[in-house]
């Protein structure tokens, strides 16, 4: 490749990853203000922290080869819908349904698709709320629809997660089967916690409080 084809491909890198970008941003604002309106207005707040992060070129190169995508922009706006990603925190199980509800309802939100790990969890006791959405992004040359990830977990949740992260990354993928097992177990313990928590919760806030999945 050329030095001028390099810096073409960089233009056109940069112009297809910025609505992804914008998305992000789109999202976490709706988020933010959830949650300032929440500590400003009500009693409660359920976010605890959100976090996000998009893609590298090198992550969508990775997921192109596994998904035996077409290696053109067009095709990957169509195949790969997690290159925007939001992850939201959660104190309950029952505040993970019940921003996802919020969010689902705002007008300029369209949900495509759900998957609920929480009522379904992963064989390895994953467990989070998954949502593919789709949000409107006003650029000069027009509005375009960008798909972001959203994740809906719990603080146990999210702890556990990071944890299987850390170590499928310390080992490449190739875990020992003691140390799966005992990451299972944690889970089992992680769900246990919000069994808990929610039952301390719904109690002192007078048995109002509860937990639902989500009709896919």
């Amino acid at each position: 490749m050329t030095l001028f084809e390099m810096r073409a491909f960089r233009e056109s890198f940069a112009r297809f990853i910025m609505p992804y970008k914008f998305g992000i941003d789109e999202i976490s604002t709706k988020v933010s203000i959830l949650r300032e309106e929440f500590a400003q207005l009500h009693d409660y707040n359920p976010i605890e922290h959100i976090s996000s992060r998009l893609k590298s070129a090198e992550s969508i190169e990775a997921k192109i080869v596994r998904k035996q995508c077409e290696p053109s922009f067009d095709e990957i706006r169509k195949s790969i819908t997690d290159i925007a990603g939001v992850r939201i925190v959660c104190s309950f199980v029952s505040d993970v349904y019940r921003v996802y509800e919020l969010l689902a309802a705002q007008e300029d939100v369209h949900i495509v698709k759900v998957k609920d790990y929480i009522a379904n969890p992963k064989p390895n006791g994953y467990k989070s709320l998954h949502v593919i959405l789709e949000i409107p992004v006003f650029l000069s040359e027009g509005s375009v629809l960008v798909p972001v990830e959203v994740q809906l977990r719990t603080v146990a949740m999210d702890f556990w997660a990071s944890l299987e992260h850390k170590i499928y990354y310390k080992y490449d993928g190739d875990v020992p089967a003691g140390l799966l097992s005992d990451l299972t177990d944690a889970a089992a313990t992680a769900n246990e916690l919000d069994v808990t928590m929610e039952k301390l919760h719904r109690q002192v806030r007078g048995g109002a409080v509860q937990s639902r999945a989500i009709a896919i």
